[in-house]
């Protein structure tokens, strides 16, 4: 992630150099902090924040989980919390096996029209 110029990918990033590769306001980033524990970034005199390398993989990853594949703030806390925060193991919700969650369904939806099929004849 070398947007910033005159950057290597292994330099410390400070909120506003992250928030504008990320393309969200520093409040965001900021909030992120307070919801999700894997985010940490070094705090320095006057609370100023430099953002370490796998800090930056750790915003780039929430920040795509939010905005681009539709989870909400609790879903990636918890698909976080699965996985230490690190890797892509579990990007996506796991989907269930086979058809038992069909049929599942479809047996809820049974059940339902059973019992307002009962409660309208009385």
């Amino acid at each position: 992630m070398a947007d910033s110029p005159g950057k290597s990918d292994n330099a410390f990033r400070t909120i506003s150099e992250l928030a504008a590769d990320l393309g969200v306001p520093q409040h965001i980033l900021r909030y992120w902090e307070t919801r999700f524990p894997q985010l940490r970034p070094l705090q320095r005199a006057g609370n100023r924040r430099y953002y370490r390398p796998a800090d930056v993989a750790v915003a780039q990853r929430i920040h795509r989980l939010l905005n681009q594949e539709g989870y909400t703030i609790r879903g990636v806390q918890q698909l976080l919390a699965g996985n230490g925060g690190a890797g892509e193991t579990a990007a996506a919700p796991a989907a269930p096996k086979g058809d038992s969650g069909i049929s599942e369904l479809i047996a809820i939806r049974n059940m339902l029209a059973a019992a307002l099929g009962s409660s309208a004849v009385q």
